[in-house]
């Protein structure tokens, strides 16, 4: 029985993909036909179903280059507080957090004056 647990977690992977698939395609289909019977023209069902461009803002960037910087810093402080303080590895999570809100209140500030400037 044990050497059926990797069949088992294999077979339950892609059952999953393929519920999650399908619900997809029927919902998509449902929703559809659902436009149809309410006598939307085709113009109207192609502007809903339109990809708008989306366009990256350059702070976006800058906000999460600076959090996963910050986030660096934290593990490599927890790392040194773990092995030269002998702190425990609970640390780690509070470290990651303080860190990473550090890094959105510096965006902030940043975001906030640059605004200023436009």
């Amino acid at each position: 029985m044990e050497d059926l647990a990797p069949v088992f977690g294999i077979v339950f992977m892609f059952t999953t993909i393929a519920l999650i698939w399908g619900s997809i395609i029927f919902t998509r289909h449902k929703e559809r036909m659902t436009m149809i019977d309410r006598g939307l023209k085709a113009e109207d069902i192609k502007s809903l179903y339109e990809r708008h461009t989306f366009q990256v803002s350059p702070l976006s960037s800058l906000k999460w280059g600076m959090v996963l910087v910050c986030i660096g810093l934290a593990i490599l402080v927890g790392m040194w507080m773990h092995q030269v303080l002998l702190f425990e590895e609970g640390i780690f999570f509070g470290l990651i957090a303080a860190f990473g809100g550090l890094g959105l209140v510096l965006f902030y500030f940043i975001a906030e004056r640059k605004a200023k400037h436009l």
